[in-house]
């Protein structure tokens, strides 16, 4: 089978494209896939990285802009359907796989013009205006939640959960002693958290037990970041503008402060991880608060709005929960109850049930 994978920008994005391109050229070193971004987001720096092939498009969001913003993007999107138009003729793809972030619009869009079938996967609990609109044409509409199925009426859904990287469905159910946090705003960071967390350090270094602390902070706070923790006593080294390894990261936290991005909830219960959910709340449809309290309702996370945001609020919540294991335990446990595993397995081999190719035997 020869899939393109398009769309990014983040890694909410960006990561369950690479789970699916990874598993179909591990399950069959005949296919051939090919990722579609642009050269602003995260898939210009990991891709090449990890040896996957990509192809970009000069298009930008419409997210935020007026009317004369919107205007201004018309002539990018013409542009980015032409570029798209030739990658589709080149690559000659069997299906096309649309995974969100502004990048799937014009290669969704000439897949339908030339008759190539094309599948979404939507990870958030409330879909995006470009993937309720393109999802009229789509052969089948992949969801990460069953409550999003409203938005796409007139398509075939199925719930397939979302596709994780590798290593992260082998974590441990078992989390490591008190003291272990993990702290990460997505793949460029999220300011909002850093800021809190600098400040919150001094009293974090003043517990009986001192947390040891890996930090995700992007690109543009790391510095910083860095700096408040070689103030506060802390190893720098704990910081880090983005990490690769998120199993090894996963594995040895006993807790996780992040926003609520679908993918990195799909994460969390997966691995089984108790997290402090600090929603960003400024995400289309506020969907990370809605994507945070499925979590919360069930006992798996505490929700921490962003408006509430204190670095002394937060550092309380962190002494109470690692002086508590048996609660994070509970939380971790209720978190892997409620994780999907096999969602890329799904979503390959409904592709391959829409192009008349054999399946492969699921997990």
């Amino acid at each position: 089978m020869k899939l393109l994978l398009a769309g990014g920008g983040t890694g909410g994005h960006l990561f369950p494209a690479v789970a699916l391109g990874q598993l179909l050229l591990d399950q069959d070193s005949d296919s051939e896939v090919l990722f579609v971004g642009t050269k602003r987001g995260l898939e210009q720096r990991l891709l090449p990285k990890l040896g996957l092939p990509l192809k970009t498009v000069d298009m930008v969001g419409m997210v935020g802009r007026g009317w004369r913003g919107k205007l201004e993007v018309l002539p990018r999107l013409l542009k980015s359907l032409y570029q798209a138009n030739r990658i589709l003729k080149d690559f000659k793809p069997d299906c096309v796989i649309g995974v969100g972030g502004y990048a799937s619009v014009p290669v969704l869009l000439a897949a339908k013009c030339k008759g190539i079938p094309y599948v979404i996967h939507e990870q958030n609990a409330i879909p995006g205006l470009s993937n309720r609109l393109l999802g009229r044409w789509a052969k089948l509409i992949c969801l990460s939640y069953a409550e999003s199925h409203s938005s796409f009426k007139n398509t075939r859904v199925e719930v397939t959960g979302n596709p994780l990287r590798k290593g992260l469905e082998n974590v441990s159910a078992n989390i490591p002693q008190s003291g272990n946090l993990l702290i990460f705003g997505g793949s460029r960071g999220a300011r909002a958290i850093n800021q809190a967390v600098m400040k919150m350090l001094p009293v974090l270094g003043q517990l009986e037990k001192k947390p040891v602390i890996l930090h995700q902070t992007g690109e543009d706070d790391f510095k910083l970041v860095q700096q408040a923790y070689c103030n506060a006593g802390f190893n720098p080294d704990q910081v880090v503008p983005f990490i690769d390894d998120m199993a090894s990261a996963y594995s040895s936290s006993s807790l996780v402060i992040c926003r609520a991005g679908a993918t990195t909830l799909a994460e969390l219960t997966v691995c089984g991880r108790p997290a402090i959910l600090i929603p960003f709340p400024y995400a289309a449809g506020d969907h990370q608060t809605a994507n945070a309290e499925s979590l919360k309702k069930n006992g798996a996370a505490i929700l921490l709005p962003q408006d509430e945001l204190t670095a002394e609020g937060l550092a309380l919540l962190v002494k109470n929960l690692f002086e508590d294991h048996k609660t994070l335990q509970s939380m971790a446990d209720q978190a892997r109850s409620l994780g999907l595993t096999g969602a890329a397995e799904r979503i390959l081999n409904e592709c391959r049930h829409l192009i008349g190719v054999k399946l492969v035997e699921e997990f």
